[in-house]
């Protein structure tokens, strides 16, 4: 699908925009609300409901970017998961982190967009030294996806970005602090050559004098040390992988 054309994407928009209202309902929307999701330009939509719009519209950037315009949460969210991350630029990625108003919006952007995109350790280092709250979590987001499916990044470009955690494992921010804990994880989880450094950072945070950092760290550390984690982490390693 190399998508619409551009006479028609103001069409499709107001089209997708519609249907996603459609979809919508205030029960949704207070549910969103109880998980910490802003929901000022929201329908109450499930991501599961999206998936078959995004299906339909897979790889289209122009609508993606059409889309992202609107100011719809959802419609968002769909934008992240449709667009082409081979036309995704580093600006673009900039526009939209700077944008994230709410978690979901920025792991989903996260994970199914820009850890597709070349320029993801870049932005992790750039965004981590970002005070924005939400462009922070962002660059956790983005290092625990690419340490979760971002195959294309070797260890060793993994290996450099833990300071980064070690770093900011003081920020005491709820949405922050549980990126930068989910990222220690992935990190950890990622093969037998992370495992140790990870294991060793969350141990380290775990005695910090600080509280975020040390909750980062012993949160870790149970699932980094759990059995069930090794044997994975063996086997795979056992297997060439």
């Amino acid at each position: 699908m190399g998508g619409i054309e551009p006479s028609d994407v103001e069409d499709t928009t107001e089209t997708i925009v519609a249907e996603l209202k459609a979809l919508g309902s205030e029960e949704n929307r207070a549910g969103q609300a109880r998980f910490g999701i802003n929901t000022g330009r929201a329908f109450g939509v499930s991501v599961a409901a999206l998936r078959p719009l995004a299906k339909h519209h897979k790889n289209d950037h122009r609508l993606a970017v059409a889309l992202w315009k609107t100011g719809w949460h959802e419609a968002r969210i769909l934008a992240a998961l449709i667009d082409d991350p081979a036309k995704v630029t580093p600006q673009q990625m900039d526009r939209w982190a700077a944008a994230f108003d709410s978690w979901d919006l920025c792991d989903q952007a996260c994970m199914k967009l820009f850890v597709r995109t070349p320029h993801a350790t870049n932005k992790i280092r750039q965004w981590a030294d970002d005070d924005r709250e939400f462009v922070r979590r962002a660059a956790f987001a983005l290092l625990a996806s690419c340490a979760f499916k971002g195959r294309k990044v070797p260890d060793t470009e993994l290996l450099p970005l833990l300071p980064l955690i070690e770093r900011h494992a003081t920020d005491p921010r709820n949405f922050v602090k549980k990126a930068v804990n989910w990222a220690l994880r992935q990190v950890g989880k990622r093969s037998m050559t992370l495992h140790g450094p990870a294991v060793k950072l969350a141990e380290k945070l775990s005695l910090s004098d600080d509280k975020a950092a040390r909750w980062v760290g012993r949160d870790a550390i149970k699932e980094l040390t759990d059995p069930k984690q090794l044997a994975r982490l063996q086997r795979n390693r056992d297997e060439g992988r």
